[in-house]
């Protein structure tokens, strides 16, 4: 006989940490097993997994709103089904501990980012008492990815180098709910990128919430740089990313371990959160708009077309016009790529919050209105300067929303543009990259926010396609879910070693940098 197998559905909000953990909360519970919804053919899908897990963020003012409403949604579904079970995890159930249930008493269970590993306990826990079960650990037990991980990706992986933050930013709540910073040891790191290597990943992201501050366990400042390097020596790993790092701790060394590290990609995400001095100092930021553009200047001397990303906040408590005009001058003179771009929000728990002078929202909105207008206008520069030149395209399922219509594909450039590129008229199926393969195009027009990249449909244009182990990975993948589609087994993961992995399609908002 048959049975039913139980289901999940994981909802991930906030950055690339959540989104890493939101996968081993996944492989946590297939090896519980239970089987991802999505997993079940659609005929067979029930409307309401058993299980449904939120995995929260607590960095902008909106985060609490955002999981009640979603609690208040199932809460029809919870009184006409007793059996299903909601879990809150994540950055919002260490900080709301005690009023998520009182809120929303339908809630099963309540656990916090040090002890993700408890979820399949909580829950049994919960069903066999009968009562909401919240677990909330002050420091973290045991390093996160010793647990099973059920991947996104077959041919990216992140891959968690440390957690926790020794900075004290004004504005920012995840130091205080992910605690102090604690590294991996670099063997440990290195042993992970070589499993998934072997198991066809081409990409790797280094996750840290400072990841240049690697190393402050065991007193090697030069610890990333290193790690940096010896990722170039591992065989096949073709791409090696990394977020975000700190201005204040960012070094000589670790731009040129970027430059002589053929594997490592000239992309940076380096947050200057405001260009005037006097807010970075009230922000706790201890470095000042001059150092800040030393080091871009720096990275596109050792690095000339690395594209450099950034965070912004517009409103911080006391921002004045000054302040602001000072923010825009030194966008304008650091020319990024792109940036994510935020208004200050107020997030309780935080030294800005009871700042006085806190700017009105009308003139938050007029002054982010100014920066996206003039942020735009730099990415839109940028990227036209790309027309006519090749770019490696590492292809990717989802990257973009008009492929079909347009008939393109779509995925990253070396320095993680988004590329849309078409085939040559004709291609047989057999014969178009898969995702995880590697294609070389010329750009044909640079637009605010991708390239294009249509030289396949030129005569003489270059298009050249590379079969990967990433490719034959996401296809094996691909068997393997038709294989067992309709049958109750779980779809494979490995424990303790994370097996495949991705970062999704788009680029995070990055939490707290």
């Amino acid at each position: 006989m048959t049975t039913t197998p139980k289901t999940y559905d994981v909802r991930t909000h906030g950055c690339q940490m959540n989104v890493h953990d939101s996968e081993r909360l996944a492989g946590l519970l297939e090896s519980a097993g239970y089987v991802a919804l999505a997993a079940i053919p659609a005929a067979d899908r029930p409307d309401t997994p058993d299980v449904v897990v939120f995995n929260t963020c607590a960095v902008r003012e909106n985060a609490s709103n955002k999981l009640y409403g979603n609690l208040g949604q199932l809460r029809p579904a919870k009184l006409a089904n007793p059996d299903l079970q909601i879990a809150v995890g994540g950055c919002l159930a260490q900080h709301d501990r005690d009023t998520i249930v009182a809120r929303a008493p339908w809630v099963d269970v309540v656990f916090g980012t040090h002890n993700i590993g408890s979820l399949p306990a909580l829950l049994d826990r919960a069903r066999h008492n009968k009562r909401a079960e919240v677990e909330i650990l002050e420091s973290l037990e045991t390093f996160p990815s010793t647990l099973p991980t059920r991947r996104d990706s077959a041919y990216a992986a992140w891959l968690s180098i440390s957690v926790g933050c020794n900075n004290t930013c004004t504005f920012c709540i995840v130091p205080s709910l992910r605690g102090k910073e604690q590294d991996r040891r670099p063997g440990d790191i290195l042993a992970e990128a070589s499993a998934l290597v072997a198991e066809g990943v081409l990409e790797i992201t280094l996750l840290g919430q400072n990841v240049n501050t690697y190393g402050v366990e065991f007193g090697d400042r030069l610890a990333f740089g290193k790690l940096l390097r010896a990722c170039g020596h591992l065989k096949g790993l073709e791409r090696v990313r990394f977020t975000s790092p700190h201005p204040a701790a960012f070094t000589t060394d670790v731009i040129e371990a970027m430059a002589e590290t053929p594997n490592v990609m000239p992309s940076l995400h380096m947050p200057l959160q405001s260009g005037s001095d006097r807010v970075l100092r009230a922000m706790r930021r201890s470095y000042r708009s001059e150092r800040f553009l030393a080091i871009i200047d720096e990275v596109r001397t050792h690095l000339p077309d690395a594209a450099i990303t950034t965070d912004l906040i517009v409103g911080f408590p006391g921002e004045t016009e000054d302040d602001f005009q000072r923010t825009l001058d030194v966008v304008a003179a650091a020319r990024f790529a792109s940036a994510f771009t935020f208004q200050y929000s107020i997030r309780p728990g935080t030294p800005a919050a009871t700042m006085p002078d806190q700017v009105p929202k009308a003139i938050v909105q007029e002054r982010f209105d100014r920066l996206i207008v003039l942020q735009e206008e730099i990415s839109w520069v940028g990227n036209r300067a790309w027309e006519g030149r090749e770019v490696e395209v590492l292809v990717s399922p989802g990257e973009g929303r008009k492929d079909a219509e347009t008939l393109r594909m779509s995925g990253r450039a070396r320095d993680n543009r988004l590329v849309h590129f078409a085939l040559p008229n004709g291609i047989p199926g057999s014969e178009r990259p898969r995702p995880g393969d590697l294609v070389t195009v010329a750009v044909t027009y640079g637009a605010p926010h991708h390239l294009v990249a249509d030289s396949a449909l030129v005569a003489g244009g270059r298009y050249a396609v590379r079969r990967t182990s990433g490719g034959d990975a996401w296809e094996a993948r691909q068997g393997k879910a038709v294989a067992n589609a309709g049958s109750s087994a779980s779809p494979s993961i490995t424990l303790g070693m994370p097996s495949l992995g991705a970062p999704p399609a788009a680029p995070l908002p990055p939490a707290c940098r």
